[in-house]
Order: C-alpha cells, then structure tokens, then sequence
C-alpha cells in the first residue's frame, strides 16, 4: 500500500526539494532513504510514506481505515471551500489524509502505528485523523502490542471546528486506556508539533522521543510572542529546550532512529524472545574478611573519590543501557539516573544516584533535586506499565537542601509513595552513601541489599555531631553511634544481604565488584520473578510494616509483632 502511495506521488509535480540550509535544490529521488540533504546533510521534512519506509522492516506495512475521508459539518469556507480544499491536498500528496495508520513491524516486532504528513494541511487534526489515532490505540489494546505514532502537525484543522477541538479528547481517552491496561505507547516528536496534537496525545508517551531538529509545544512562538509581548529565546521549542526542560526522554538523530526505535520495542514487547539468563561465571559471595574497619573510617572510604560509583556498574552489570530524561513537568536532573537495560539478558528499569560531575552537566555531590525524584517516580510507574522489575542503585549524602521552592518533600514522598505500591518486583542496593530521605526515596522495595562498604544512615555524622553532641568535631564518635555499616544493618534486620567486595573494598578490583554485585542482583530478582502484582505489594506491604515493629515496647516489654516469621521462616522485616 506504501508502494501505491509512492505510486500517486511520482506522479505529482513534488519531484525536487529545495535545501533551507545551503539553498540548493535536489531531485527527491537524491534524499531517500534518510532525507537528508547530499550537500550539508541538513534534514528535510519526511512525507509520512517516506518516514514509514523509513522506520519499519521492509514490506510489514499493513494500512488500515484507508478509505476514511471527512465530511463538511461547519460548510466551512475561507478563500475556496473546505471540501475543494481537501480534495486538492489528496491530489497533491496522494494521501488521503494526515495521517496513516496501520500495523507493522519494527526489527521483527509486530506494531501499530500512526504516522502524520505535514504537507497535508499542515498535518492537522480532524474528525478522521482522530479516528485513526484512537483506532489505532483500540488495535493496540486489543492485540496488546505497542502503538507508536509519529506526529508533525500544525494543532487542531479548523476547518473543522469544535468537531475537530474534541478530537483532542477522543485521543487522549484512547491513550488513557492504554496506560491503564499497561499496553506501552512510543511517541515520536518531528518537526513541528503544535497544538492539539501535542496537548492530547504526542506529549503523553510513555517514552517520548524528539528527533533532532524537532520543534515542539502548545503554541507557536508567533503567537506566543504577539500574546504576551516578549522576545523568546532562541532555543524556544527546540529539541535541546525540550530536553533540557525535561519534556522529553531523549533526542535522536535521524539516522539512529530506526535503531533506537527498535530497541524501545523488544523493552516493550514483553513477549519479545531474551537472551538466555544464567551467570558470568562471577562468584556468588567471597570469604569475607574479619571486620576491623572503624564505622568513621567506612564513612570516610566511601566517600572517597576513587570508589566505583552509578557509572561504573552500568557498565559492568547491565548491557544495553538506555538513558530515559526528564521529569515532564520543567526539568532533568542528571544526579538521577533512569533507563532501560539488561540484567543477563533480562530486562529492568535502572534508576541510581549519579554523583560524578562530567563537566558539563553538574551532579551537586549526588544531592538530587525535586526533577530528580519526579523523573525517578515516572520511571517507576513506566516499569509497572511495562512489567518490567525496577533495580535502584543508591549513593547520595542526601537529597539537594536548598530545593524548597520547587517542593523537594513532596517529590520525594511520591517516589517513596510509588515504590511502596509498585506491581512490580522492586530491588534496591546501596552501593555507596545512603544518606537520610534523598537515600530512602530509591531504598524502597522488596529487597535491600549493601554493599559491604556502604553506609546508609538517618543522618550524616557531622550533622548527628552538630545536633546532639553540640560539636560537629565529634563526628567519628557519632558514626559509631550510628551503627550505619552494611553489617550493623544487616544485624539488626533492616537489610537483607551484605553484598561482599573485594578485600580492601570495590575500587581494588572494580570489575570484581561489579560481578559481585551482578551475581546478587540476579539472585535476587530470580526469587522475585514471576509472582504476581498484587502478591508482590502484599508481600512488600507485610515487609515495610513490620520494620522496628520488635523495638516497640509496652512499658518495659519488647512487642513481639515485628519477630513474626512468615510461610518461608524469615523474620518478618526480611519477607520478600
């Protein structure tokens, strides 16, 4: 049907496109398959027949609602009448409307999709391009297989009027259902995207990608500009805006598009064929040395530069790592990180503090601010959507303090909100720092685990000093009051495992740490698998609820609440 398309197109006058950056003109022909330019590779604008042909395995394209063409409900008329209009665009494009929808697959995964054309009416919707989009979503839903739409539009086609203003509502209905049975939906941003299509479906992907050169909002800058009076930047709605605003998981080129899409697809494809999960030969624990090291000297080790941190393990426990950014609301804090990646094969959503400054993109000490949080809870809820188990890696002397103008309490109290109910497994380690609540927020799930060398604490030790001993100085002491290290912890039961690391800690043989914490990770997630959502809150509730329950005293008599063991004979604060 693409063919055909392609057919009607060749036909036209629309044989040579003109380059907008070194202004030359080029055979259409010339520009296929990435559409770009040959002289300055500057992008030109896709045909959404092209962008098909672009994006799915050759020969997949299956159209539906092919034949749908929109009536006349207003007898709309500017300079010609609408109908006459609308039959000139489908003359001069070959489409029948702005947008194609259909079934396809995207390396060998079956999708749907709806794609726009610009070049039709500005890619505008109306009364038909909403049916597709919904349609679509119904397709996807039924078939529980991903919908992806790639947008390009001008807003709602006003031709149309109010009948196309509540097209907005239809589609964000439709979406709506998707997120609620947890069938995934890709959203790609093309240049441009306004309006109502922006507002009610385009924005609201469970990933939302930009391609590069995109620019996208709720309304164009001229009118921005002529409403309220100021001169907007000059990065306004462009895709690094986007990015850096946190509207967007990620900026993709052109050219990687394809293959970025078709990994997001086999991360949302939960039938989707994994690798063979097993062990890389790492150990599952060393002989841990007899413990001599003062909790101060712990607090200092692992605060040191040299320990391996966020980065590191990425690299070493997980393969094909996929940063997802920002919080959706108006910025990406890159001290937490999110994305999809592999567990031996197996898929997970990783979130970690990132506390090493690259340079460009200030970490503040690992001290995440509310855009961190925020982008953590979205990452959480996208992994329930998609069924995928959450890992978290901890590392942070604590949340930002100076973040109350953008409610830093509330952000971390929806992410711990979230991770306390998540319907999927959650497993978290403390690989360094674990400090106070900027800790607790990624701390919270089915299992905890610590590295043998971490800390993970109430409050720093300079500040317990401060407060209590009215002497910062006194900071070893108060360490050691703390009972903060990864064996305290795990004695008195608010920990599940000690994960070993090599003797003299993680920085003397990085790549053994990693497999280390690999081989503990996998474990563990193996227990976790396969129980069902509702088992697994229930569980993690009955092991929340039950931490300190033992130290609860009636007069001078410990409860026995928190000593109850459940079905396994685990203490009840380790029940998993």
């Amino acid at each position: 049907m693409v063919d055909d398309v392609l057919a009607r197109i060749e036909t036209t006058a629309d044989r040579w496109r003109h380059c907008a950056g070194c202004r030359r003109w080029w055979p259409r022909r010339a520009l296929a398959p990435r559409w770009t330019c040959p002289g300055c590779a500057a992008p030109f604008r896709m045909s959404a027949v092209d962008r098909i042909g672009f994006l799915v395995d050759a020969g997949t394209f299956q159209e539906h609602e092919a034949a749908l063409t929109p009536g006349d409900p207003l007898d709309f008329r500017d300079r010609i009448p609408y109908p006459l209009r609308h039959a000139r665009t489908r003359e001069r494009t070959g489409l029948r409307e702005a947008a194609l929808l259909g079934t396809a697959a995207i390396a060998g995964r079956r999708v749907v999709l709806v794609v726009f054309d610009f070049d039709f009416l500005g890619g505008s919707m109306g009364v038909v391009v909403g049916e597709k989009v919904a349609r679509g979503a119904e397709i996807a839903l039924h078939e529980r297989v991903p919908l992806l739409t790639v947008s390009a539009s001008g807003g709602g086609r006003m031709q149309e009027g109010a009948f196309a203003l509540v097209q907005g509502a239809k589609t964000a209905a439709a979406i709506g259902a998707l997120r609620e049975a947890g069938v995934p939906y890709l959203s790609v941003l093309t240049d441009p995207v306004i309006g109502g299509v922006q507002v009610s479906f385009a924005s609201a992907g469970d990933v939302v990608l930009a391609e590069e050169g995109t620019r996208a909002g709720f309304a164009g800058r001229r009118v921005i500009e002529q409403t309220t009076g100021r001169t907007l930047p000059a990065d306004f709605q462009t895709a690094a805006f986007l990015l850096r605003h946190g509207h967007v998981d990620l900026v993709v080129p052109r050219h990687e598009l394809p293959g970025c899409l078709g990994r997001l697809v086999a991360y949302a494809t939960r039938a989707a064929a994994r690798e063979p999960t097993g062990g890389t030969g790492a150990p599952a624990s060393l002989a841990r040395p007899v413990e001599a090291v003062d909790p101060w000297d712990a607090v200092l080790a692992v605060r040191a530069a040299h320990r391996p941190r966020l980065a590191h393990y990425l690299d070493t426990v997980f393969t094909d790592v996929l940063e997802l950014h920002g919080d959706r609301l108006r910025a990406d804090d890159p001290t937490i990180f999110t994305g999809l990646a592999r567990l031996a094969g197996d898929p997970v959503v990783v979130i970690g503090h990132n506390r090493v400054t690259d340079g460009s993109r200030p970490r503040n000490g690992g001290m995440a601010l509310p855009a961190g949080y925020r982008k953590a809870t979205r990452a959480m809820t996208l992994a329930e959507r998609w069924s995928i188990p959450v890992v978290t890696l901890v590392d942070t002397p604590g949340a930002h303090p100076d973040a109350e103008a953008d409610n830093q309490s509330a952000a971390i109290a929806e992410t711990m909100l979230t991770a306390a109910r998540l319907a999927t497994p959650v497993l978290c380690a403390v690989i360094g720092e674990g400090g106070s609540g900027g800790a607790l927020a990624l701390a919270i799930g089915d299992r905890l685990l610590m590295q043998q060398n971490a800390t993970f604490s109430v409050i720093s030790p300079e500040g317990c000093a401060a407060i209590l001993f009215s002497d910062s100085a006194k900071a070893p002491e108060a360490a050691r009051a703390l009972h903060l290290r990864a064996t305290d912890l795990h004695r008195h039961g608010l920990i599940d495992e000690v994960v070993d690391e090599p003797p003299g800690g993680a920085h003397t043989a990085p790549a053994l740490a990693g497999e280390l914490l690999a081989a503990a990770l996998r474990r563990h997630l193996a227990e976790l698998r396969g129980q069902s959502g509702p088992a697994l809150v229930t569980r993690r509730s009955r092991r929340l609820r039950a931490l300190g329950r033992a130290w609860c005293r009636h007069g001078d008599v410990a409860t026995d609440a928190g000593r109850a063991t459940d079905a396994t004979g685990r203490n009840g604060v380790h029940s998993g």
